[in-house]
């Protein structure tokens, strides 16, 4: 998927001349956390977000510097401070200079840049037209959307206990010692896992293979004393090829 795919389209505008309380207007009435903000011809100069409202003169949240501190900091950064809370426009208040993304961008991309750079909202640009916007919202919609799109598929218990298998044996992760067993689509694992979040992986996957109902969660902590059953202890390659038996399947 690309960024096209998941952006919101219609994006609406302000330009550096706009009233900071029109864009806080703008902003609560179409529920949005962020407006880009542009020139005369239209190119993209900056955004004013949500969070360029948080330290303001009129609710007594301006930045403030003890004296001597304001002696180091310097006439350009105290300058800085004094028109962030205090500017009349967007272009006072605004980020300028935003970071952008191509239409085009391969979305796995887009989610990197944003949680690299720490960013919540991205201008998607076509040429040095602004054509989109995505934040963290968007691929809420977009993993809801695929959720809705994704058909439901039926499989034998052999193929859902083979997928299974398969799945877990290729994650880098993987565990060892496991014994894997399928009725009517319950998954019963059992085995020896290394530690809680290694157990949550384990069933993370299993629920993510097509055709399975839910999963019965048998496996045990190596850092906690072994139970009376003996699994084998042997490597998860050799495991996945033993056949299910009687024994394996859930009461």
């Amino acid at each position: 998927m690309r960024a096209y795919d998941i952006m919101s389209h219609n994006v609406v505008t302000v330009g550096c001349d706009t009233p900071i309380l029109d864009a806080i207007k703008i902003m609560l009435t179409r529920h949005i956390s962020g407006l880009p903000v542009t020139d005369a011809f239209g190119k993209l100069i900056g955004i004013v977000s949500e969070g360029d409202f948080i330290r303001r003169g009129e609710i007594t949240t301006a930045t403030t510097h003890r004296r001597w501190l304001s002696v180091l900091i310097g006439p350009k950064i105290l300058a800085l401070d004094f028109i962030q809370p205090h500017g009349r426009t967007v272009g006072q208040i605004m980020t300028p200079h935003p970071l952008t993304i191509d239409e085009m961008t391969p979305l796995d991309r887009v989610a990197d840049l944003m949680r690299q750079k720490n960013i919540k909202r991205l201008p998607v640009m076509r040429d040095d037209n602004i054509v989109g916007m995505i934040t963290p919202a968007d691929f809420m919609i977009a993993v809801e959307k695929m959720q809705h799109m994704t058909p439901q598929q039926s499989a034998t218990d052999d193929q859902i206990r083979t997928s299974v298998i398969s799945s877990l044996s290729e994650a880098p992760w993987r565990p060892c010692a496991l014994n894997v067993s399928v009725n009517h689509g319950i998954v019963s694992v059992r085995g020896s896992i290394a530690g809680d979040m290694a157990r949550r992986a384990v069933i993370v996957a299993i629920e993510n293979t097509p055709g399975v109902k839910s999963v019965k969660d048998e496996l045990h902590d190596n850092s906690l004393p072994l139970p009376e059953e003996d699994y084998g202890g042997g490597d998860f390659v050799t495991l996945q090829e033993e056949p299910s038996t009687t024994d394996d399947e859930p009461l």
